[in-house]
C-alpha cells in the first residue's frame, strides 16, 4: 500500500548550549532577518527557481551515485522497518522529489537483490525555512506516488512525507530519529550575515561588495569564516544528536579549491552581482549607501575548512570528500549568462526585494548576464561543488 501524510510539524526550540557564546553585540542598522526573509522564489513562473534550477540538478545529477551507493550499504547495514530520511533545505520544484525517487527505488532494487527484508514504510522530511513554497512540493505529490506505483505489481512500502519548517542550523527532530540526511546547495548559505563585517557606527567594511573581493580588507574574509565555523559546527552538532548509530549523511555545497578566498569561481559570480549594482547606481536606481549596507550571507569553504570542521565532530566520520567541477554543456555564451543570471535571480530574489524594492530586479539580471556573457568570452567560470559523505559512530 502506497499512502502518505502531510503534515507540518515545528521544530523543536534550536538548543543554544551548542552556540558559541558571542561576543559584545556591535550596534548596527536593522538588518534582514534572514530566517524570516530568505527563500527560493517559489512557484513555477518565469523567474521560479523551479523553471531555473537546471544547473544544480545537472550537478547532482553528476553526483548521485555516490548517494545511491552510500543509501545501499546504510540499508544493507541496517535493514529498518521503517526508513527515516530527511532533506534538509529542499526548496520546492522537480529537484526535490527527485533525489527522494532515486532513493526509493536504490532501496527496492538492493532488497529484491539481495532479498533483504523489505523496509515496510519510508518517512520522508522536507525541510526548509519557514518562507519556503512547501505547497509546491506537496501538489506534486499524487504524480509522485504514481510514479513510485508503477510496475509494482506486489505493491510498495507505504511512504509518510511531511514538511519540517526551521533552520537546521539547530536541533529539528528528535533523537535517534533518521537513518539519511540529505542537503543539496545549502550549507553554503550562513544563518546571517555577519556582524563583524560593520564597524562600531554600523557601517559596512565592505564597501561597494556583496561578498568577500580583492579590495575586501581582512576583517571581512575573517568574519565570513568564523560565522560559517559556527553554523557548520552547530549543524553536524545537531544531525549527530538526530541520526541513529551507523546513519549517513550527503552533504553536496559549493567551495573553493585552496586557501585563497577570491577565485575564478564562486567569487566572479559574486563580483559580477557587485559590479551588476554599481551599474544602477552610476544610472541613479539605487544609492551608493544602500548598495554598501547589503551583503549576503554566504561562504564558499575550502576542502581544508571543511575537514577541520568535521573533525572536531567526535562522533561523526568523514567517509568520503570529492570534489566536482560541472562543466559549461554546449550552448551559446549568450544564452548561458542568461541561465546563470537566472539561477542567481531565483536564489538571491527575496533578499535583494526586502532590501531594494522589486522594481531594480529585471535591470539588475539583464545585467548580470550581459556581464556573465563578457566574463565567458575570456575565460571559463568553473565553481567547484564538495560531496561529503558521514557517518555516526
Amino acid at each position: 500500500m502506497l499512502g502518505h501524510i502531510i503534515n507540518i510539524d515545528l521544530p523543536l526550540k534550536e538548543d543554544h548550549n551548542f552556540t558559541n557564546k558571542l561576543e559584545k553585540p556591535i550596534p548596527t542598522p536593522k538588518r534582514m532577518d534572514v530566517e524570516k526573509v530568505f527563500h527560493m522564489t517559489g512557484g513555477i513562473g518565469k523567474t521560479s527557481y523551479a523553471k531555473n534550477s537546471s544547473l544544480q540538478k545537472k550537478a547532482s545529477d553528476k553526483v548521485k551515485h555516490i548517494i545511491i551507493q552510500t543509501v545501499e550499504e546504510l540499508y544493507l547495514e541496517t535493514s529498518p522497518k521503517s526508513f527515516g530520511i530527511a532533506d534538509l533545505g529542499c526548496s520546492s520544484g522537480p529537484n526535490t522529489l527527485s533525489i527522494i525517487k532515486d532513493i526509493f527505488q536504490a532501496i527496492q532494487g538492493i532488497s529484491h537483490k539481495t532479498m533483504h527484508q523489505c523496509t515496510e514504510e519510508f518517512r520522508v522530511y522536507f525541510n526548509d525555512l519557514p518562507t519556503n513554497d512547501f505547497n509546491s512540493i506537496f501538489k506534486a505529490l499524487p504524480e509522485f506516488h504514481m510514479l513510485l506505483r508503477q510496475d509494482k505489481k506486489n505493491g510498495v512500502p507505504s511512504i509518510y512525507m511531511g514538511g519540517y519548517p526551521g533552520s537546521f542550523y539547530g536541533r529539528l527532530f528528535p533523537n535517534s530519529y533518521l537513518h539519511f540526511v540529505h542537503s543539496s546547495y545549502c550549507l553554503h548559505w550562513l544563518s546571517r550575515v555577519p556582524s563583524a563585517l560593520y564597524d562600531e557606527q554600523g557601517k559596512s567594511l565592505n564597501k561597494g561588495c556583496v561578498y568577500i573581493s580583492e579590495s575586501s580588507p581582512e576583517v571581512v574574509p575573517q568574519a565570513y569564516f568564523k560565522q560559517f565555523q559556527e553554523d557548520f559546527t552547530l549543524f553536524l552538532r545537531s544531525r549527530s544528536e538526530e541520526l541513529v548509530e551507523g546513519g549517513r549523511m550527503v552533504l553536496i555545497l559549493l567551495g573553493r579549491r585552496g586557501r585563497e578566498q577570491v577565485d575564478r569561481g564562486i567569487s566572479m559570480l559574486w563580483k559580477i552581482l557587485s559590479r551588476s549594482f554599481s551599474i544602477l547606481v552610476s544610472q541613479g536606481e539605487i544609492e551608493q549607501e544602500k548598495l554598501d549596507s547589503y551583503e549576503v550571507h554566504f561562504y564558499a569553504p575550502s576542502r581544508e575548512e571543511i575537514e577541520n570542521e568535521v573533525r572536531k565532530e567526535e562522533s561523526l566520520k568523514l567517509e568520503r570528500l570529492e570534489l566536482c567541477e560541472i562543466e559549461k554543456s554546449d550552448q551559446s555564451m549568450e544564452s548561458y549568462g542568461t541561465k546563470v543570471a537566472m539561477a542567481i535571480r531565483a536564489i538571491q530574489e527575496s533578499m535583494i526585494s526586502n532590501h531594494f524594492g522589486e522594481r531594480i530586479l529585471d535591470k539588475l539580471f539583464e545585467n548580470y548576464a550581459r556581464l556573465v556573457h563578457e566574463e565567458m568570452t575570456k575565460e571559463d567560470i568553473k565553481p567547484i561543488t564538495f560531496v561529503l559523505v558521514l557517518r555516526k559512530i
